[in-house]
């Protein structure tokens, strides 16, 4: 079981940047493809952000980040990363990281491990 924290999140305007980080404990993280999801609010569906294959020549992003966010990770640092540049109010949610053995899938079924994540605040 790979353990996940997420972190960087915060309050930023629109046409910002931020850069969330999620730290994984465990052996296995570089086996595992990454991927990061985002939930409005609480109840609400968790959304399909981008995910990275486990050796990070692959990645994956929903349209309505494609070109503003980019995600990456470092094996040597049992981290993934998604930068998220032009950022939009509509940006505003908790993010989670999850860990995957389907990379390719968006479901939210095919993603086992997940991070507490963390809040990103877009202001207008």
């Amino acid at each position: 079981q790979v353990q996940l924290v997420e972190s960087g999140g915060g309050l930023v305007q629109t046409g910002g940047s931020l850069r969330l980080s999620c730290a994984a404990s465990g052996r296995t993280f570089s086996t595992y493809g990454m991927g990061w999801f985002r939930q409005v609010a609480a109840g609400k569906e968790r959304e399909f952000v981008a995910a990275i294959s486990w050796t990070g020549g692959s990645t994956d992003y929903a349209d309505s980040v494609k070109g503003r966010f980019t995600i990456s990770r470092d094996n040597a640092k049992n981290t993934v990363y998604l930068q998220m540049n032009s950022l939009k109010p509509e940006d505003t949610a908790v993010y989670y990281c999850a860990t995957t053995r389907y990379y390719g899938s968006r479901g939210f079924a095919d993603f086992g491990s997940w991070g507490q994540g963390t809040q990103v605040t877009v202001s207008s």
